[in-house]
């Protein structure tokens, strides 16, 4: 598992480099799947520090928060900055899943 990925029992946590575009995305997409196959009820994207990120990134968070839904899982997305907030509420992606600012 890359370092990028922590697991915690049923939790997984994702914490993507300042940029979360898609070389990283294409590299964390099989093991988040396997994660998923593996039983995680919960993955939480940490985005702090995180000031770019692009489309295959953002269809890696619904990708996941769909496969994890299915299983009666979750997806968090926590310390957003302010643009990419505005983002995911412009996508309304808001209404899928937790999204949090940074505390």
């Amino acid at each position: 598992m890359s370092e990028t990925i922590i697991r915690e029992g049923n939790r997984a946590t994702v914490k993507p480099t300042q940029r979360f575009t898609a070389s990283l995305s294409e590299q964390l997409k099989p093991e988040l799947k396997d994660l998923v196959d593996q039983g995680v009820a919960e993955v939480i994207f940490d985005l702090l520090g995180v000031d770019d990120i692009d489309s295959i990134s953002i269809g890696l968070i619904v990708s996941t928060h769909n496969s994890l839904k299915k299983l009666g899982g979750v997806v968090r997305v926590i310390n957003v900055c302010d643009d990419i907030i505005s983002l995911f509420k412009t996508m309304r992606l808001d209404q899928h899943f937790t999204i949090q600012g940074v505390d």
